[in-house]
């Protein structure tokens, strides 16, 4: 049986925005934790759905018609092949759960982007 996942004590490992670390695996999915901070870049994902809740601080997901504003405690769910920039003005710690084939930025190739995921 694998040990349980400290959220908290997972956050503190690591300190760098836009970087998700993976910290689970279930049903072809991993559970990634990431610290945000500023913008990201336009992207989307064509064949996967990407989720995301705010474990701590507020972002907005700009999309091409639109925005949502998430706060601590609120989720969102991305549909795949939907455009999104996601945004945050302070640091905000988010939770997604995506298939493990999800590229980080999509097809975009950007100073951002993370080819290969660390576990921690």
């Amino acid at each position: 049986m694998k040990p349980k996942v400290n959220l908290k004590e997972k956050f503190s490992r690591f300190s760098a925005y836009w970087t998700p670390k993976i910290v689970g695996e279930l049903n072809g999915q991993y559970v990634k934790l990431a610290k945000l901070k500023g913008e990201m870049v336009w992207h989307s994902h064509a064949n996967e759905d990407e989720m995301f809740l705010i474990v701590k601080g507020s972002m907005t997901l700009h999309f091409r018609d639109g925005k949502v504003d998430l706060n601590e405690g609120e989720m969102f769910v991305v549909p795949k092949g939907v455009e999104h920039l996601p945004v945050a003005e302070e640091e905000c710690h988010v939770m997604l759960f995506e298939p493990i084939s999800t590229a980080h930025t999509g097809e975009v190739e950007s100073e951002l982007t993370v080819k290969e995921l660390e576990w921690i």
